[in-house]
Formats: C-alpha cells, structure tokens, sequence
C-alpha cells in the first residue's frame, strides 16, 4: 500500500452529529464476486457500502450506523432496493453508470469534494492518478489529502475509489484490500482478469 493511502482507514464521520441523528435508515447485505457488501441507504440515499461484511464486520457497522443516526434500521426506504439492483448489475458487467441517489453525510470537507469529482468524472473502464485528481480538486499539492478521502471513502465501488492509481504506474492502496482493488479493476477491463 502506497503511503497515499491508509492501512486501514478510519470511518468516515459527518462533522456534527446533527446531521445524522433522527434519520430513517434501512440495511442490506449483498454477495458478490468481491465478497459480501454490507450496503445502508436513507430516505436521502445510499449512504454507505462496507467491504468484507461477515457477520463481524456487519455488526460493528451496523451498530455504529444505529448510533449514528439515533435508532434501528427501518423498512421501506427505496433507495436500498434500487441500490442492491445497481450493484447486482454491475457485477453481472450490465452497468456501468450508477443513478442511485447518494447521501454524502458521512464524508465532508475536501473529501467530499474529491469524492463528488470522482464520482462525476471519471467513467467506468478508467482510471486517474492521486496528483490528477488533487489538480481536478483545484488543490495541486494535495495528492496524499486525496489518498486520505480515497480511504475514507463511505461509498466505495459506487464512489469509484477503485479508479484512483498511483502515479508510479501501481495500483496504489486501497481500503477494501488490493486484491479487491485488482477484481474491481479487471471487472471493468482496466487490468486483465485474474486466473483461477
């Protein structure tokens, strides 16, 4: 892992537990060739996906998601089915453009701010650098600051991380491991499929 990227990246947080707290959430878990998402969506939208969701994991998240938004998960929130649709889509390789709405209130600042710019430029099948993405931010020093928000990406695959690279040619780090990072990337023809 370069160290534009974190080992493992702290959760995002909103900036004030008021923006969060009293809102309707609902969960789902979903298999992939990737492993297991753990995916939350509010009344807003898809609020975060968790890699590697076993039943440890999904536990901590979920328990943090509930204190987060000062209750239990409820049924019925649209967002999550549309969510579950897209996912299970791209993974058959029949989409590539996510339309599912997102709520950004677990990321803020300039993290927020980058994580939007890749979100709206950079396509499926592509991929752009650390320092890139720092220019397109409008902050050319701040390479490592992207690294960071790659890392603390709540809505990664449909925040696509996974396209962020490092400028020496390598795949750089990522949070959801590198062997994700390559499954993610071969999925979308960037590098080859892995043999098996």
């Amino acid at each position: 892992m370069t160290h534009e990227e974190q080992d493992s990246p702290p959760a995002a947080v909103p900036e004030t537990a008021s923006e969060t707290a009293g809102r309707e959430w609902a969960w789902a878990r979903l298999e992939t060739p990737i492993g297991p998402l753990l995916l939350a969506a509010t009344r807003t939208g898809l609020v975060q996906v968790v890699f590697h969701a076993d039943a440890r994991t999904a536990r901590r998240a979920l328990t943090r998601l509930e204190q987060l938004f000062g209750g239990p998960p409820l049924p019925g929130i649209p967002h999550l089915a549309t969510a579950v649709s897209e996912l299970t889509a791209y993974f058959d390789g029949r989409l590539r453009t996510f339309t599912v709405p997102l709520d950004w209130s677990l990321s803020s600042g300039f993290s927020a701010r980058v994580l939007r710019i890749l979100a709206c430029d950079v396509p499926y099948g592509a991929v752009v650098g650390y320092q890139d993405l720092a220019d397109r931010a409008g902050e050319p020093g701040a390479a490592r600051a992207v690294g960071a928000a790659m890392g603390s990406n709540p809505l990664p695959v449909v925040v696509p991380c996974h396209r962020v690279v490092a400028s020496d040619g390598g795949i750089g780090g990522f949070g959801g491991g590198l062997e994700t990072k390559r499954l993610l990337l071969a999925l979308e023809g960037v590098l080859p499929a892995p043999l098996f």
